[in-house]
Formats: C-alpha cells, sequence, structure tokens
C-alpha cells in the first residue's frame, strides 16, 4: 500500500451555497477523509465560476470543508463552457489544474476526458433511465451524452446503495464489474436531539410556523412525490377530531415542474395549514427538524436518501416511502408507505399523532440506526477503495 495518496475531487456539487444531496455526499465524504487520513493530499478543483463574486463565495465555501491536507486547486478558465465543450471535443481536463494526483473523484456522475490520475465517479442514482419524466431535460441529454463514456474512463464506480448498483448494473450491465457501495453518512455533530427550547421556538418564528407540525425537506420536483403527501396530509386534516391539529411544514428549493404542488394546495384549499420555507440555511434545519412532530419523505426514487436519515439522526420518527434505496438505509427504524398511497400516508400521520409509545420506540430506533451510519464509515470504505487502486486491485 502506499504511504500516502494524492486526491483530487471536482468542487462543482459544492460550489452552490444551495447545495443538494450530491454537495452534501462529497462534502461529508471529503471533509471525513481530511480528518481520518492526514498523510494523503487532497484537493478540491474548482474552475471559475460565472461572475466574480460566485467564485470568492465557492472559494471560502471550499475552504470551510478543507483541512490541513486538502486545499482548493483554482483554475480561471470558465466551468460551464468546459463542461459544454467536452459534449463535442475530449479537452484534457488535466490541462486546467496544477500538479498530478494519483486519483480523480467526481461526485457527480460526469467523468471529464484525459485526467491527472485514476478516474474514480459517483453514479448516485439511474433516475433518469428509471423515471425519465421526473427529469428535466438538460440533465437527461447530458447523461445521455455523456455518462457512458465516464463510466468507461473510470477505474471504479461509487455508489450509495445496494439499490444503486443493482439498477446500474441493470442499465450498463458491461461495467457492473467496476461497482464499489460506499454508503452515505449523517453528521451527528450537526444533526442531533435539539433541548434548546427557545433555539427551536426562534426558527419556527423566522419561518412563521406555529404549533405542532410534519416536515418534508428536499428539492421541490416529480420525483419526491409531494402532491401524494399533501392529499394524504388533507385526509388527515379532515379525519382529526380536533382543530388543533400539526400543520405541514414543506421546505427545499424550487427544481422543476413544481407548479402543480402549489396548485395542489390551493385546490385542496388548505393554505392556512400547509407553509412552504424555500430553502432553509444549514443552521435552520437542526431545530427545524428537532421541533417536528414527524418527518415525512414520500420520494418515489432516490439513489440514498440523506434526509430522513439526517430527521433519525434529530430524534425525530420518519415516515418514508417504500420505494428504491429508502428501506435500505431507515431499516426497521420508520413507517413505510407505498407510494401512490394516500391512504397508507394518511394512517401514518394519525399513527403519529395518537400514539406516544410507537413515537418513542421510532425515535430510539432511529437514533440508533444514525449511529450505524455515519460519514467517518462512509470515508473508510472509500479510502479502501482508494488504496485497492493504488496497489493495482482494481
Amino acid at each position: 500500500m502506499s504511504d500516502s495518496i494524492r486526491v483530487g475531487f471536482d468542487a462543482v456539487p459544492l460550489a452552490n451555497d444551495k447545495m443538494t444531496g450530491i454537495g452534501w455526499c462529497e462534502a461529508g465524504q471529503t471533509e471525513a477523509l481530511g480528518k481520518l487520513f492526514p498523510n494523503d493530499k487532497y484537493s478540491y478543483n474548482l474552475f471559475r465560476c460565472p461572475t466574480q463574486e460566485q467564485t470568492e463565495s465557492a472559494i471560502k465555501r471550499l475552504n470551510g470543508f478543507s483541512h490541513g491536507n486538502i486545499d482548493v486547486n483554482y483554475s480561471g478558465f470558465l466551468g460551464r463552457i468546459y463542461r459544454v465543450l467536452t459534449w463535442f471535443l475530449p479537452i484534457p481536463y488535466n490541462i486546467f489544474f496544477e500538479g498530478k494526483n494519483d486519483i480523480e473523484h467526481f461526485f457527480n456522475y460526469i467523468v471529464p476526458p484525459l485526467t491527472h490520475g485514476k478516474a474514480v465517479v459517483t453514479v448516485h442514482d439511474m433516475i433518469y433511465k428509471r423515471y425519465p419524466e421526473t427529469v428535466r431535460f438538460r440533465t437527461k441529454l447530458n447523461l445521455k451524452i455523456a455518462l457512458k463514456r465516464s463510466m468507461r474512463r473510470a477505474e471504479v464506480i461509487v455508489t450509495d446503495s445496494e439499490f444503486s448498483k443493482k439498477e446500474i448494473s441493470y442499465f450498463y450491465p458491461k461495467y457492473a464489474s467496476k461497482i464499489k457501495v460506499v454508503p452515505c453518512g449523517v453528521d451527528r455533530n450537526h444533526f442531533k436531539p435539539c433541548d434548546d427550547i427557545k433555539r427551536i421556538s426562534t426558527v419556527k418564528e423566522k419561518y412563521q410556523i406555529s404549533g405542532d407540525y410534519f416536515l418534508y425537506v428536499g428539492t421541490l420536483e416529480p420525483r419526491k412525490n409531494i402532491p401524494v403527501m399533501i392529499d394524504a396530509f388533507c385526509e388527515f386534516v379532515d379525519n382529526c377530531k380536533t382543530t388543533e391539529h400539526p400543520k405541514l411544514v414543506i421546505t427545499g428549493q424550487k427544481g422543476w415542474l413544481y407548479d402543480s404542488i402549489f396548485e395542489k394546495v390551493k385546490e385542496r384549499n388548505v393554505e392556512s395549514d400547509i407553509i412552504f420555507t424555500e430553502y432553509v440555511s444549514s443552521e435552520d434545519i437542526n431545530p427545524l427538524m428537532c421541533g417536528a412532530k414527524a418527518f415525512v419523505y414520500p420520494s418515489i426514487y432516490e439513489g440514498f436518501g440523506m434526509p430522513p436519515l439526517e430527521a433519525m439522526s434529530c430524534g425525530v420518527p420518519v415516515i418514508v416511502s417504500d420505494a428504491a434505496s429508502l428501506p435500505e438505509v431507515v431499516g426497521d427504524a420508520a413507517i413505510l408507505c407505498k407510494p401512490d398511497s394516500t391512504d397508507a400516508f394518511r394512517e401514518a400521520f394519525l399513527e403519529i399523532t395518537s400514539d406516544e409509545q410507537l413515537r418513542e420506540s421510532m425515535i430510539q430506533k432511529g437514533l440508533q440506526r444514525a449511529e450505524e451510519l455515519s460519514w467517518e464509515a462512509s470515508a473508510v470504505k472509500l479510502h479502501k477503495i482508494y488504496e485497492e487502486i493504488m496497489n493495482g486491485e482494481k
């Protein structure tokens, strides 16, 4: 085994100040790698952003994830232009960044041509193949053009779950032997039970939330299955024997094809019971989760699905779809519902609010499950893959 490894990380998923799950996956794994393997040398490869302000903000963000052995490797070339050009021309990635890494890891599906080191790519799921109607055209086009050659260029394909491994193997059997599973984790220093009632109250006031509430956190887009959750919540409200029922708080930035979500709320005449907060900052998300009666995640397709695990780590009961990787992630610590069943989600809402013993049992199981899936454990598995590549075992 090599004494030390030099690894470059594609920084694109981390550059946006409103990161999605892919960005948080990269942040969790790379930050843990830096702490656990101080003899290695890591760098975030960052192309120039469209504006100087965005570039400076991205560098600041990356420095926040860095340690003594992780730095920022900056290129003044505009990243957006480079990514479009590589659709048509095999422009070498390695001419834009200084230094020579042993491994280049790309966390967002696409490996560019001619990297310094051997390429590792994380392919999180096959949503664009399994449910193409839920993916925006630009993303489908990019994956259709570039994913197959990315997997061909990669020494190893990393994915987040056994479910996603099966999906990738099904659609791309030629590359099945390259796939390794590295589950995502949860930052239990950030997502943890909050006993600061004042902090929870302050955050609730900030987002104009009063009383009890169910919470959803995620992008507003078709595959998240939010209309089914809204219908189930409305039926729950109709079945409540008291007017003091929990509200439904929907947190997340707008993705695409989200108009039907707001139309559904108007159609059901529940504007006063459903609160949209849009994107919530990372410092507010912990108390917001901790204050919830339950966390709800009705998605029809996830390569992993970190928000339910984060909610469990906060000591909050979780209701999820019995779909894709979600049963694998939550184990026996959540209420599972068929994704198309408003009845199942409605009954879950009723159980959570009426059965305190069940709620307490779910909290304890959730906390235990969160302990089993940490970013440290994820980083150890990823580093083993790097070692195998260095030793020629791949």
